[in-house]
């Protein structure tokens, strides 16, 4: 339980880090937060860390448990306003970064990639999000969260928020792929939204793995057009990427031909005849498996077959479906459905104290993990603990009591966790919707109230 205390620790310490040297996280530096005021740079941080689904004039009264001399919504907005929204993407990375999670798979971090869509306050104004409503419907602004989840310790690694009309999730997942810290190897677990020459060469680039699931053989996908069989199997095939047009690459399987339309970040966009390029070598391990009697999952991965057999990649795809719940448990659990400005730059700001504040709960409720027996393991349930953890934050509840609110909601994971499961096959997202043979991966853990 020591870590608990070193994990709150290690929060504020990131945040007093930030507020003694604020300078580029000022929108007017010279003057901003130079007079002392009740709404402090640090007060005004862990205020927007501690915000739930309240209304903002709720939110002040519970922050500063009713006190007569509770700032009005007014004087927080000026604050709030002071500070850029990159101040919270920093103090989520350096809180990532102290938080140092270490729970592997045999050897590798195993890193989900995945969007989705955040309804905000509608806003003519911001026309790069907003949607005029058609049919009836409202009008309103989104928002496209693309995210890179830790799935051995359940934590947001990474994140870039787009606005809808300018998302692009295969660039958010190369920048996200480049700005990965090479401290341990990775493997990088996507669906079919990802499929693309140059997201793979860039994970090749940085030395590491990736698993993207791919449109099947008949598809019209990275392996349209290869000559593979139509049942399961686990092939190896080395392309050569080029952008040149020519008999020897149109006559050739391992020669593909990049369009000067479709972006690849490691040839030229424009490639003559009479200039010498060399094509990019991409090594790709396809591998299929069936999920249905007629249905099957097609792997593109450049794992090796000596140390990941199919089943085992499998294992690992299916793995991916952590990331779902976890937008769920974002959305829903942790408030990220409920914004307290209709500001992009506030907005932005809250987005990324909700990823901080979920990391902040599963880094605590992974301390407190109690097994019952040799046999049985139960974890917290994850609602109540997202409360438990706020308060504790603020300082509005002892350690001690922290230790025992969540040693006394222990047994409640077993009921959230089976209804979790039932409401999980019924929610759709963006790029397909849960199947029930991945259920397996989903519950590894059995629990036993008696």
């Amino acid at each position: 339980m020591l870590k608990i205390k070193k994990i709150k620790q290690s929060l504020n310490t990131c945040i007093s880090d930030l507020c003694n040297n604020p300078f580029e996280f000022l929108n007017n530096p010279p003057s901003d937060f130079k007079r002392k005021r009740k709404l402090s740079i640090s007060k005004i941080i862990k205020l927007i860390l501690y915000m739930s689904g309240g209304t903002l004039h709720k939110e002040l009264l519970d922050f500063f448990d009713f006190s007569k001399n509770t700032p009005t919504a007014s004087a927080f907005v000026q604050q709030r306003s002071k500070i850029k929204w990159s101040a919270f993407e920093f103090l989520f990375h350096s809180f990532n970064k102290s938080a140092n999670n270490t729970k592997l798979y045999r050897g590798y971090r195993l890193l989900a990639v995945d969007g989705s869509d955040l309804h905000i306050p509608t806003n003519p104004d911001d026309k790069d999000s907003f949607y005029p409503g058609t049919n009836g419907q409202k009008s309103y602004n989104l928002l496209h969260l693309n995210a890179m989840y830790d799935l051995m310790n359940n934590t947001y690694a990474d994140a870039i928020i787009q606005k809808s009309h300018k998302m692009n999730e295969y660039r958010a997942f190369s920048d996200m792929i480049d700005r990965y810290k090479n401290d341990r190897p990775a493997i990088f677990i996507a669906d079919r939204g990802y499929e693309s020459y140059n997201n793979m060469a860039h994970v090749q680039e940085k030395g590491q793995f990736f698993l993207i699931r791919i449109k099947d053989i008949n598809g019209k996908g990275i392996a349209s057009g290869l000559t593979l069989p139509d049942c399961e199997f686990d092939i190896s095939h080395s392309f050569k990427l080029t952008r040149k047009q020519t008999n020897s690459v149109k006559d050739s399987d391992i020669y593909k031909f990049i369009p000067h339309t479709s972006t690849f970040d490691f040839l030229p966009d424009k490639c003559r005849k009479s200039i010498n390029v060399l094509p990019y070598n991409l090594h790709i391990r396809f591998v299929r498996f069936k999920i249905t009697d007629d249905t099957y999952e097609l792997i593109a991965t450049n794992l090796s077959n000596e140390q990941f057999s199919p089943v085992e990649i499998k294992k690992l795809y299916s793995m991916r479906w952590g990331i779902e719940t976890s937008f769920r448990d974002l959305k829903y659990t942790i408030g990220l459905l409920h914004f307290h400005s209709k500001k992009t730059e506030h907005i932005y700001q809250e987005i990324f104290a909700k990823l901080i504040m979920y990391n902040y709960t599963e880094l605590i409720t992974a301390c407190s993990v109690i097994e019952q027996n040799k046999k049985y393991q139960y974890k917290v349930n994850f609602s109540v603990a997202a409360y438990i953890c706020r308060c504790f934050f603020v300082g509005k509840i002892s350690f001690n009591k922290l230790r025992i609110q969540l040693n006394n909601h222990i047994l409640d994971s077993f009921k959230d966790e089976l209804t979790q499961g039932v409401s999980d096959i019924n929610i759709h997202k963006s790029r397909g919707q849960f199947e029930n043979h991945y259920s397996d991966a989903l519950f590894p853990i059995k629990f036993q109230l008696f």
